[in-house]
């Protein structure tokens, strides 16, 4: 313990030199912006602050682009929850339960949850990669392709056998989701794939982040139009010192499960290339399927809330773990970090520790800070977020839909992308009116490429012998527990049928 305590206590006092605390104030401030702007995100928003890190020193500029990562983990719920438009892919399963619950007057619980919690998930996080970084990242290593195929069955099993809904149109959703997900290029072979009218914008796939805001966007605003004729009235929602005193008898209904999901979001945060937003919305999965009412989520759950913010949060920083130890990074966001520190002069891997103890100390003594700093200003800027639900819709919809077109276009810039994503607004309404599940699609839509990943490269390293899942003990139970939620409502189908079968009484007694 003191091999880490002491080395940790010199890192909090170099991220509280003024120059190391000025830059870690102003990187959560403009990262909190940054993941609230449609489209933007982390990856864009730390891309394109990289340049102004060479006037500072090394230590300044990492923890500079470490906490637009984090405020931007924080920000990203800000615009999922006020206008149902998600901030960044990490922030979609926000969208469940953060805009039902806006829509509902409760604007400012659901941004102080979604504060609180990802203040939880970052603050475990942050312990875990201080205690047990080596030996996690070792750990991390023994997951294979069919331990990551394996763990992708079980989020897949998780959305199917403890959903709540129509089985068969989640299976369907999921399906749809991972038909979009192998369109482009084949990751072996490099032969196109689903190219549709051969339009060469499909080369490069469905960018998740339009699918994600022409459904959640474009479709909520077509869905509530409809609906309302556009005459919605504005929920008058009072954010102040009150609301957040009334707030804090509400932490212990949400505490275990976004302390669990932080733990989730850590280990996913971990695995290679898998990041934030396989991570929340996994932790959503699994917050359900352990509710006592899981028919609520997706109306209003504060659970539902806290479950994926906590997560991506703890993602965020167990994706650097991978990038300090090993030079591998977590996630993309921490591919930029990685091209920084080499330009830097800094060389990732396990020997860092030992050749610049203080360059790494100083990142996760920062951490520690960059996580206070970033519920203080979530928090004090609450009344500002939710001042946008005041406005009428006839203005709010106009404002969503040019937000919508920033977004679907900033990822790649190409009007390809901006009709896929005005398609899937009118794809997302339809499914809304034939009460369609759409988080099983957005799932798989994320999961899909990394499953197809894992499943080919555990068949060509077995030969094609399928048995290669169920021979690894990890991959083995992930396997058998993802197999038993796919069963559990065929199961609970047939025994309430039995027993109301049993129960009828025949006739002439």
């Amino acid at each position: 313990m003191e091999s880490v305590l002491i080395p940790l206590m010199g890192g909090l006092a170099d991220a509280l030199q003024p120059l190391n605390l000025t830059m870690l104030v102003i990187g959560c401030l403009i990262g909190l912006f940054v993941g609230a702007m449609p489209g933007l995100g982390s990856v864009n928003g730390v891309a394109i602050l990289l340049p102004v890190t060479f006037l500072v020193p090394p230590d300044a500029a990492i923890i500079f682009l470490a906490a637009v990562y984090y405020g931007a983990m924080y920000g990203g719920a800000v615009s999922s929850i006020t206008l149902g438009i998600p901030g960044a892919s990490t922030a979609v399963a926000t969208v469940f339960d953060g805009r039902p619950m806006a829509q509902g007057g409760k604007a400012d619980q659901a941004l102080l949850t979604a504060a609180i919690a990802s203040f939880i998930g970052g603050t475990i996080s942050v312990v875990l990669f201080t205690l047990f970084a080596p030996p996690l990242a070792a750990f991390a290593l023994k997951f294979g392709p069919a331990e990551e195929f394996a763990l992708m069955m079980l989020a897949f099993a998780t959305f199917v056998g403890l959903g709540g809904g129509d089985i068969a149109k989640t299976i369907c959703s999921i399906v749809i989701g991972l038909v979009l997900a192998t369109i482009g290029l084949d990751i072996i072979s490099g032969k196109p794939r689903l190219i549709f009218f051969d339009i060469s914008g499909f080369f490069h796939g469905v960018n998740f982040l339009v699918l994600a805001i022409g459904i959640y966007g474009i479709g909520e605003m077509l869905w509530t139009l409809e609906q309302t004729k556009g005459d919605v009235q504005a929920h008058r929602v009072t954010a102040g010192l009150r609301s957040i005193k009334e707030h804090l008898k509400r932490i212990k209904s949400y505490i275990v499960p976004a302390s669990l999901s932080g733990l989730l979001g850590y280990f996913v945060g971990i695995l290679p290339a898998a990041g934030a937003t396989p991570a929340s919305l996994m932790a959503y999965g699994m917050t359900k399927a352990l509710s006592n009412d899981p028919d609520s989520f997706g109306k209003g759950n504060m659970k539902g809330v806290a479950a994926p913010e906590a997560a991506n949060n703890a993602a965020s920083t167990g994706s650097m773990l991978p990038m300090i130890t090993l030079g591998i990074p977590g996630s993309p966001t921490t591919a930029i970090l990685l091209g920084g520190m080499i330009i830097w002069g800094l060389r990732p891997g396990p020997l860092l520790f030992t050749e610049h103890p203080d360059f790494v100390w100083g990142l996760v003594g920062s951490l520690y800070f960059a996580n206070i700093v970033s519920v203080l200003l979530n928090i004090a800027l609450i009344p500002l977020f939710v001042r946008v639900l005041t406005l009428k819709f006839t203005i709010l919809a106009p404002i969503i839909f040019v937000l919508c077109i920033v977004g679907g276009y900033a990822p790649t810039q190409t009007m390809h992308d901006l009709w896929l994503m005005l398609l899937f607004g009118v794809v997302g309404y339809l499914l809304r009116k034939l009460d369609y599940p759409v988080a099983p699609a957005v799932l798989a839509i994320v999961l899909g490429p990394l499953a197809e990943r894992s499943l080919r490269q555990s068949l060509l390293s077995s030969q094609g012998d399928p048995l290669i899942f169920v021979e690894r003990p990890l991959s083995a139970i992930f396997m058998l527990v993802a197999v038993a939620l796919f069963v559990y409502p065929l199961a609970l189908r047939w025994w309430r049928t039995r027993r109301a079968s049993n129960k009828v009484v025949p006739a002439g007694e």
